[in-house]
C-alpha cells in the first residue's frame, strides 16, 4: 500500500510560512487550536514542525518582552523540543508506522523537498478500525 493512501493534503492544513513572526504564528494557533504546524520555507520545502509547548517555553524565558514585540522576531529562532521527520511519497508504510509511533503526524515531501501534506496517527487508527471491522464481519459469516 502506498503512503499517499492515507495523506491530508498540503491544501487541507493550516502552515507556518518561516517569513512569520512569532505573534503571527501564536495567533494562528490562537484561532486553528492546532497543537502542531509545520513550518515551510519560501519554494514550499518542509522545514520543521513547531508546537504550542516550543513557543510557550520560548515566551517563557524571554518573559520580559511584551506581546508586541514578539512581532520583531522570526519563528525559527524558537527551537523545537521534538523533530518531526518527514517521509518521500516512495516511504514503506512500516517506517511510516514507526515515525506514527513517536510523532502524531508525519509530514510528506516530494522528490524535490517539497511540502504536499501530512500524514496523521488517526488516519492510520481509522484505516485499522475499518479494517479489523471487516475482519470480524468475514468471521461472523
Amino acid at each position: 500500500m502506498n503512503v499517499l493512501f492515507f495523506l491530508t493534503p498540503k491544501s487541507k492544513i493550516k502552515c507556518v510560512n518561516e517569513n512569520m513572526t512569532i505573534r503571527q504564528v501564536l495567533e494562528i494557533f490562537e484561532h486553528y487550536r492546532y497543537q502542531v504546524l509545520p513550518i515551510i520555507s519560501k519554494d514550499g520545502k518542509y522545514i520543521k514542525s513547531i508546537s504550542e509547548g516550543d513557543l510557550l517555553y520560548y515566551l517563557k524565558n524571554n518573559i520580559n518582552n511584551k506581546i508586541e514585540h514578539f512581532e520583531d522576531f522570526n519563528i525559527l529562532e524558537v527551537s523545537t523540543y521534538r523533530s518531526y521527520k518527514s517521509i518521500k511519497i516512495d516511504t514503506d508504510i512500516k517506517t511510516l508506522y514507526e515515525l506514527l509511533l513517536a510523532q502524531n503526524f508525519v509530514p510528506v515531501v516530494d522528490d524535490k523537498e517539497i511540502f504536499i501534506g501530512i500524514i496523521t496517527r488517526k488516519a492510520i487508527l481509522d484505516y485499522v478500525k475499518k479494517y479489523l471491522k471487516n475482519e470480524y464481519n468475514n468471521l461472523k459469516k
